[in-house]
């Protein structure tokens, strides 16, 4: 549907559900893809569109010297078909151009739709790249409120996270704290769910059970759920989903006449499909959110006066007249359908399907109202700007005949205005409209059919104590009148609740009250008993020194402490033998030192964490790494440097390794690690943390890191030290001498990396205690590797050999 003007907007609607897609052969041009399953409304959102827009050229104040045109097209609700309809809207659909066309307006200048997210996004992803203004009237996925990828998206009704807002609204003011979840598979109501989970907890509820709706409507994954719904104790579920996925769920739910509360999303509550007889016993009494319901005078009369014969290239209203009367203009096409009846054109549409001409119940429509009347404000704030005081670069304003898109948005973005039905459109920093729903509750007719009566509103912009507005003397429950219904009480309270008697109903009847939160990092510190009675204090786990675990790790610790300190009295005692001298003794004695503390370091791991265990722990433990690994670099490079010296070439080599020197570098490498430990815990330091992530049921006790680019700053830093040490041991590690030290340090350095290679993986997957496990394993095994590869040959010769600790032993060539 098209009408020409001196601007232009376009309209993407729903108005078929469904599209066959020709074959394509790649040897002609392909064919136009088929729509059918006419959608009456979607229809009437785009003649509300098609309305405005004549309203607007009619109102003398506002656009009074400007035309207003359109351009409209079906998306057949599939998103190639929308993403098409987009780009040919925004760049034009004529074959042929020439120099005159280059100039003046764009073909559209904003547009109205798409109603579905996903199609939005997508087309906005584009659109915003050229600024280009569109406004949805449906589209409610919480994601587009991202101003960074979608710049140029608004939208006059409210976003999902609203939506659930208002959904927490009502489940809190009937204590429903045991509720299902069923959403439908695409943007919509995956971003819907993951709000709900996040928010329903924050008042004391849980998600029984969150099941999504297959896309394809298989009817193995619809039992399944069903399944899931007979087996779960919960009566009320919520769902988020179009009316298409959520047909066939309902269609089983009559099969096997279940009975539940339902709560609907905006998506479905208001769809006629479901206010049918054979789903009235199922689905009578459920409350639903809807879209704010507006009223918009004349428009009844404008969709009674449609006619296929106003203008012919309206092939969309030929197409609604069709399936309205169930004829066709073309007597060919009217020859091969079941009733054969010819379109005359003059029928009577005031006797046609009431759901048309209904008024009584604008909800998206009355949105594509606002949002062309949004457009048409916009632009009338933009032709009206006094030129010299314009928001545009030297205060200019935009051309008539030159405007821009871009230039649209800016006047889009701050648009205010009051339609006349009295509600106040506008949008905030993120496009989004002011968040006011209804709330429907189904009702029987006299007929057998439903009724989607609205019984209150959520209203965002009221004090929080009032944003709920409900009557509840108007409200219709499927299982018993005029009360909330009692099979919603739960059966069995969920874990971390417990039962507390509601008044005024049966003592079978309790609501699931949450137990007392903790102090710290408001974990729960409480935990139902077995009969959900009361709530007892739950276990507190942390690697204790009381449980095997830590017992066994405590003594391995202590042990490699008492080697270390055993091999450093052997040195000790041996310090004027040659093994010992030639070997650097004040560096040994060194490494031996820090050894030591590495494995007592290891105890501060164990044990319930406190402020200073946990601040402690990590310093003492990288300071005491760094130590040993600086020591062994020097000890490596002196090992190099006197090699060198042996040579002509590397005479002098020595002064730059003198026992100052050395003892000068391990200072300095020691201390950067400890000016990283300093700047850690001043500024995000490690605290004890009760955890219930990984286990709802107990409290891990453990000290969270504070910040990890401290912790990792640490761990990068002893790597870095260890593999300059490899490297050069490694090159070094053929050197002549029978016993040559950077062989040892090679094999040392290469255990000691593997080591905390691995630990990585395994201290991020570990939980709870087990990485405080996984630490202490690393700083052990790494410590031993040290102390076994480097002093193990050495005291196995001053012990064992004391005849090849001489000088000559020491310094003979090896043979090849």
């Amino acid at each position: 549907m098209h009408q020409d003007g001196d601007v232009v907007i376009g309209g993407l609607f729903e108005v078929h559900l469904l599209a066959v897609i020709p074959e394509l052969s790649f040897r002609s041009k392909p064919e136009q893809l088929w729509c059918h399953e006419f959608d009456v409304e979607g229809f009437k959102a785009a003649m509300t569109m098609l309305f405005a827009v004549r309203e607007i050229n009619r109102n003398p104040d506002l656009l009074p010297s400007i035309k207003l045109g359109y351009r409209m097209f079906d998306n057949c609700v599939r998103l190639d078909v929308a993403f098409r309809a987009a780009t040919a809207l925004v760049s034009g659909t004529e074959e042929h151009f020439s120099m005159g066309n280059c100039s003046g307006l764009p073909p559209v200048l904003g547009i109205v739709g798409d109603p579905g997210s996903t199609h939005s996004i997508a087309i906005s992803s584009v659109l915003g790249l050229f600024r280009v203004p569109m406004v949805s009237f449906f589209a409610t996925c919480s994601c587009l409120s991202d101003r960074q990828r979608y710049p140029s998206f608004f939208r006059t009704i409210p976003s999902d996270a609203f939506q659930v807002r208002a959904m927490i609204q009502i489940l809190r003011h009937f204590h429903w704290t045991w509720v299902g979840l069923i959403y439908s598979d695409d943007d919509y109501g995956r971003h819907a769910a993951h709000s709900f989970h996040e928010d329903v907890s924050a008042f004391g509820g849980c998600v029984a059970f969150s099941e999504i709706l297959p896309k394809d409507n298989d009817i193995v994954e619809i039992r399944k759920i069903m399944q899931v719904i007979q087996q779960s104790t919960s009566r009320v579920i919520v769902v988020f989903s179009t009316g298409s996925y959520l047909l066939p769920l309902m269609d089983e739910v009559v099969r096997q006449n279940v009975i539940r509360q339902w709560i609907a999303s905006e998506a479905w509550s208001t769809s006629t499909a479901f206010l049918v007889p054979r789903l009235l016993p199922f689905l009578r009494g459920t409350l639903g959110i809807a879209i704010r319901r507006g009223e918009i005078d004349g428009l009844r009369e404008f969709l009674l006066s449609v006619r296929p014969d106003d203008d012919p290239k309206n092939n969309m209203v030929r197409r609604f007249w069709q399936e309205m009367f169930s004829c066709r203009f073309d007597p060919a096409e009217a020859s091969l359908v079941a009733e054969g009846k010819i379109c005359t054109g003059q029928e009577d549409l005031s006797k046609a399907d009431m759901a048309y001409s209904d008024v009584s119940e604008l909800r998206p429509s009355y949105n594509v109202y606002k949002a062309v009347y949004a457009l048409a404000h916009s632009l009338h704030n933009l032709v009206s700007c006094v030129p010299g005081q314009g928001p545009f670069e030297g205060n200019s304003c935009a051309s008539l005949h030159g405007m821009q898109p871009w230039q649209l948005l800016h006047y889009l973005q701050s648009v205010n205005f009051t339609t006349g039905f009295g509600d106040q459109v506008s949008f905030d920093e993120n496009g989004d409209a002011l968040a006011i729903y209804d709330i429907l509750n189904w009702h029987g007719m006299p007929d057998g059919s439903m009724k989607a009566r609205t019984v209150g509103d959520v209203d965002e912009s009221k004090p929080s104590h009032k944003v709920l507005s409900l009557e509840e003397d108007k409200i219709f429950w499927n299982f018993e009148s005029k009360k909330p219904p009692r099979s919603v009480c739960s059966e069995s309270c969920p874990p971390g609740t417990r039962k507390a008697t509601r008044k005024g109903l049966p003592v079978c009847c309790f609501d699931c009250l949450p137990c007392a939160d903790g102090e710290i990092s408001n974990a729960t510190e409480f935990w139902s008993s077995p009969q959900k009675d009361e709530c007892v204090p739950k276990e507190v786990e942390f690697l204790s020194y009381e449980e095997a675990l830590g017992i066994s790790l405590s003594t391995v610790s202590v042990f490699g402490a008492c080697v270390a300190a055993v091999v450093l009295g052997i040195f000790i005692h041996h310090r004027h033998t040659p093994v010992v001298r030639a070997n650097n003794s004040e560096l040994s004695f060194l490494i031996l030192l820090s050894l030591k503390l590495c494995f007592l370091c290891a105890l501060l791991f164990i044990g319930q964490p406190r402020t200073w265990t946990c601040q402690l722990r990590h310093a003492a433990f990288g300071i005491s790494f760094v130590l040993c690994v600086s020591s062994i670099l020097v000890k490596t490079m002196v090992v190099i440097a006197v090699f060198k010296a042996s040579k002509p070439e590397g005479h002098g080599t020595m002064k730059w390794f003198g026992a100052a020197q050395q003892r000068g570098i391990v200072l300095l490498l020691t201390s950067l690690q400890v000016v990283i430990c300093v700047v850690w815990l001043s500024t995000a330091s490690p605290t004890p943390h009760k955890n219930t992530h990984y286990q709802s049921s107990k409290i891990v006790f453990e000290c969270a890191v504070g910040s990890v680019a401290g912790f990792a700053t640490l761990l990068g830093y002893i790597g870095l030290l260890a593999a300059i040490s490899f490297l050069l041991a490694f090159l070094a590690r053929k050197l002549p001498d029978t016993f040559n030290e950077a062989k040892f340090i090679t094999f040392s350095m290469l255990i000691f990396c593997a080591v905390w290679i691995a630990f990585v993986p395994a201290y991020v997957s570990s939980p709870g205690k087990y990485a405080d496990a996984v630490e202490i394993f690393a700083i052990l095994a790494s410590s031993f590797g040290l102390l076994m590869a480097i002093f193990a040959p050495k005291c196995y010769i001053i012990l064992l050999h004391p005849e090849r600790n001489t000088k000559k032993a020491l310094m003979g060539r090896t043979t090849k």
